[in-house]
């Protein structure tokens, strides 16, 4: 596959992810610090060159409901937001997750509450990963750390949606979706024909065969009995994904003594934070989370117990904390090297 060098923002990274991975269709409404991937998606005129629909919708709550209707038909479909305007789509959210509806959908986290700041913040954790809307739900999260995370993620995050039936998001922040990198670029997928789409989506609502019963995209169940059947089923999908699609970065954790739990932008603070650590011969690893839901609890307890000490380090009031401390971890004794360390 031909891998282009070139020079872009991590927001227009997104874009260009979007088109050249076959993305059928993107809604959307600008916000800071985000704005550019629908500014990138109108520059690009995709419309014209691969037939993908890109759309300002007039709000965030009418992109995500734009988005189920199109995802519903099997086809790929992504929204991007920032953090207030992530809030505003978690009602859609909930009903894309409980009607197994996959898509993509972006977020380049701003301070807040409220309003907040346009200022990158990582205070959206608890939001992505809790199930920021009602019911017991999760979305599988990837956080990038770079601007070639963040367009070789989007790739990533078509294979697992369409493998689980799944949203899928990508909890960026200002400083990486602001920032501008090198990247590699990879060839265009094409846009899945009539066919394949039927063939990779069977459940969607592309029109009915005589050869099958009506397709039917719901999160509606008046029946008691079988949305605990159906909520048992989540659960189990969920818990695959915990097993199988775990991802996350060990960096000198082989001989430290001290970890540094970080993602996202945090992460390459904590990264060149290790480095001066270590040439002052201080051993200092870092574990670097990459999907935040699944989260990684048994590999990093792993680790944890092995070292003096964990240093989480996030831009939010220690969000991402407390589900490292989720599992209790042995307590460090100096001879026999295991321990859990504090944050």
């Amino acid at each position: 596959m031909a891998r282009e060098l070139q020079l872009m923002k991590g927001n227009e990274a997104i874009a260009r992810a979007m088109i050249a991975s076959g993305t059928d269709g993107y809604f959307g409404y600008p916000i800071t610090p985000q704005s550019e991937v629908m500014e990138t998606l109108m520059a690009e005129k995709p419309w014209e060159t691969t037939g993908m629909t890109v759309l300002q919708a007039e709000s965030e709550v009418a992109s995500i409901n734009m988005v189920y209707g199109g995802a519903a038909t099997g086809k790929k479909v992504a929204t991007s937001s920032s953090s207030p305007g992530i809030s505003l789509m978690q009602e859609g959210l909930t009903y894309l997750a409980g009607a197994e509806i996959p898509c993509l959908v972006v977020n380049v986290m701003r301070g807040g509450p409220g309003l907040g700041t346009i200022q990158p913040s990582q205070s959206d954790y608890f939001q992505s990963t809790k199930g920021g809307g009602h019911g017991d739900y999760q979305l599988y999260t990837l956080a990038p750390a770079s601007v070639q995370e963040m367009y070789d993620f989007v790739f990533d995050a078509w294979d697992i949606a369409f493998k689980y039936r799944n949203p899928v998001l990508i909890l960026s922040d200002g400083a990486i979706g602001q920032c501008m990198e090198k990247l590699y670029t990879r060839d265009y997928i094409p846009r899945w024909t009539e066919e394949e789409r039927r063939k990779n989506a069977p459940w969607g609502t592309w029109g009915k065969p005589a050869t099958r019963d009506h397709n039917i995209i719901t999160s509606l169940e008046l029946d008691s009995a079988r949305q605990e059947v159906f909520n048992h089923k989540l659960q189990a999908k969920y818990a695959e994904m915990k097993e199988k699609e775990v991802r996350y970065e060990m960096l000198n954790c082989e001989d430290a003594d001290y970890i540094i739990v970080a993602y996202g932008s945090s992460s390459r603070i904590a990264m060149k934070a290790m480095q001066m650590a270590r040439e002052k011969g201080i051993k200092v690893g870092l574990f670097r989370l990459i999907t935040l839901f699944p989260f990684p609890t048994k590999q990093l307890a792993e680790v944890a117990a092995h070292v003096k000490g964990i240093l989480c380090v996030e831009m939010s009031a220690g969000q991402m904390s407390e589900d490292r401390a989720l599992r209790p971890l042995r307590r460090y004794h100096p001879h026999s090297r295991r321990g859990p360390g504090g944050s």
